[in-house]
């Protein structure tokens, strides 16, 4: 069977969107030449009108995203660092998001926004390094952050073809992720929906993106002595409450581990709701970056603030002797 990067799926699902619908077309900075080396060898094949190099204005070339959406186009806006959000957060939000819902659904916003590179490269520094998903699925955007290839293209194809606005988070941790795929069976993934990798009886983790692969990599390390539930989320916003609260009610305890700072995070907005609709028998524990963290350009420093697998054996380690 064939092994198929992350980065790689991102790519065929672009290819595979713009070759099925026409109205499809991608812009953003330096993306003809491939800067973030996903829209590699798309100008090529579709040419020009459809792979649209952009000024270094993001927040020009985000509205003109949400006027050719309005005029029945599907544009996808490639941002090449997550902190360029904070400056298009008008345009996404306010505007984007905000029309279908103030006119009633007479206007679609089609509009996907992909983030490839979302959190840590390790010596990027505070300017280039966060993840800043948990303020999208704050107000309502659809929001998915991948974790595996096949979830890769097969959200992005889903976001491609939603009616709303959809960011896609493609966290650097996971761009090299490499799986066996049959490309023939890969296809879109509904969004909102969420996934079990590894099913547990003692302990449910919740790991957001990469950090699903640390997860998985500590279950196994543990498999001796517990028995962990690996749940991927994979879409922020609309959450999917109900399979979680499946997983947390068999196991009854909760440990959440999520590369973002710790408050108002994506990690307590779940320890809250499963508090709320699950019986546990054990305090739940949260594996973040610290509060108010920007991470230092050293990359030791950078490695520091960033969740580990040891501090998340720890937490398991400590919901399991609570309980």
């Amino acid at each position: 069977m064939p092994r198929l990067s992350y980065r790689r799926a991102l790519t065929r699902a672009l290819a595979d969107e713009l070759a099925r619908d026409e109205t499809v077309f991608l812009l953003g900075e330096d993306i003809r030449v491939g800067a973030a080396n996903v829209t590699a060898g798309l100008l090529k094949r579709f040419g020009p009108d459809r792979v649209r190099d952009t000024p270094l204005s993001e927040q020009a070339f985000t509205s003109f995203a949400t006027g050719a959406a309005l005029a029945g186009m599907r544009p996808v806006v490639e941002f090449q660092i997550p902190s360029l959000l904070f400056l298009v957060f008008e345009q996404i939000v306010n505007h984007a998001h905000k029309f279908p819902l103030m006119t009633g659904g007479q206007c679609a916003v089609p509009v996907t926004y992909l983030v490839p590179g979302s959190g840590s490269r390790t010596g990027w520094a505070g300017q280039h390094s966060d993840h800043p998903y948990s303020l999208f699925a704050h107000v309502g955007v659809t929001t998915v952050v991948p974790a595996t290839p096949a979830d890769a293209y097969g959200l992005l194809v889903s976001a491609v073809r939603c009616d709303d606005p959809v960011v896609v988070f493609a966290p650097a941790g996971a761009l090299d992720v490499r799986a066996d795929v049959d490309f023939a069976a890969l296809a879109p993934v509904p969004l909102g929906r969420g996934r079990v990798h590894r099913a547990g009886d003692d302990v449910t983790v919740v790991a957001v993106g990469h950090l699903v692969h640390d997860a998985l990599a500590v279950a196994e390390e543990l498999a001796g002595e517990a028995s962990v539930e690996v749940y991927d989320p994979r879409t922020l916003y609309p959450f999917d409450w109900d399979s979680l609260a499946e997983s947390v009610a068999r196991t009854r305890r909760l440990v959440v581990v999520d590369d973002s700072n710790r408050s108002c995070g994506i990690a307590g907005e779940v320890i809250a709701t499963m508090v709320e609709r699950v019986p546990l028998v054990a305090p739940p524990r949260r594996v973040t970056r610290p509060d108010g963290a920007v991470l230092p350009f050293a990359p030791a420093l950078d490695r520091a603030v960033q969740p580990g697998r040891d501090q998340l054996r720890t937490a398991i380690h400590h919901v399991l002797k609570d309980g």
